[in-house]
């Protein structure tokens, strides 16, 4: 069990291990709420890392498993005791979308990000944030705009630290060219952009115009990694409809293909950085 996990991949793995407990004896989703009485739906939520599970339920789930190690038993129990634990973003789920993306963000080794319309939030400025959230979210007092802003700058800790995330991000050539704030605003985004992306584990890619059309039109996608924990990969989609969460390992490496030939296509690092100082106004 790594120290460094958050309580979300604690709860991904806990719900993959039960899940394979169950598949081994031969009992379906149904099976088990049926045999405790559960709703429906909660096994799903469990083994989906949709919701805590307390170690209680881990105990009662793994006795009708037939699970005698002891060992086993008290590893899952302590998994399911460290991911109920508070973190830094919990006072902040107010204002998170649904699935704890932040989570997934904060626990990851490594992201690569599509972005079609806006400089990805792990790379935003705080004057090009608040003309972001000023634009969508006209509404909110000037409290709840700030707690937006700490929210993504506090996110954007995990590029620098002791064991950083390494962030690969692919931006389409509208982004850059979209002024957001004002030229004053845009312009110390874009050297922002240069400045972030001198960083070693961060890599930033510009998609031209000229590269046409690709699997991503559709919106925008980050594909998470983890350390020592590859089967819990996730790919995050996020669209006007709704986010979604794709986690079979087979899906994921397609996308994970798919985000290869992607960044074949991009400008690679200098070329980026030649585009953006292009664009800055004088």
């Amino acid at each position: 069990m790594s120290v460094d996990e958050g309580p979300t991949l604690r709860r991904r793995r806990l719900g993959a291990e039960l899940k394979r407990c169950r598949e081994a004896a031969g009992l379906t989703q149904e099976n088990v709420s049926r045999h405790f009485e559960w709703h429906a739906a909660k096994v799903t939520r469990i083994e989906t890392a949709r919701v805590a599970v307390t170690p209680r339920d881990v105990k009662d789930l793994l006795t009708l498993y037939g699970v005698g190690d002891q060992d086993y038993r008290e590893a899952l129990v302590e998994l399911a005791r460290l991911s109920r634990e508070r973190t830094w973003w919990t006072d902040y789920r107010d204002i998170m979308r649904p699935g704890n993306f932040v989570g997934l963000e904060a626990a990851a080794a490594a992201m690569r990000a599509w972005e079609p319309i806006i400089v990805p939030g792990l790379l935003q400025t705080e004057a090009y944030m608040r003309a972001l959230i000023r634009t969508g979210r006209s509404n909110e007092s000037s409290q709840q705009v700030d707690r937006r802003v700490n929210l993504r700058l506090t996110r954007q800790s995990r590029l620098r630290g002791e064991r950083p995330l390494e962030l690969t991000a692919i931006i389409d050539e509208s982004v850059v060219r979209r002024v957001v704030g004002g030229d004053e605003v845009m312009n110390e985004q874009l050297r922002h952009l240069v400045e972030v992306g001198q960083l070693p584990n961060v890599l930033v890619q510009i998609l031209p115009f000229s590269a046409g059309e690709h699997t991503f039109l559709g919106g925008s996608a980050a594909l998470l990694e983890f350390r020592e924990t590859t089967h819990l990969d996730v790919v995050y989609l996020e669209g006007l409809a709704g986010d979604y969460y794709e986690e079979q390992p087979s899906e994921v490496a397609r996308y994970r293909q798919e985000f290869e030939r992607l960044s074949a296509r991009a400008l690679d690092a200098r070329m980026t950085i030649k585009m953006i100082e292009s664009l800055l106004v004088a």
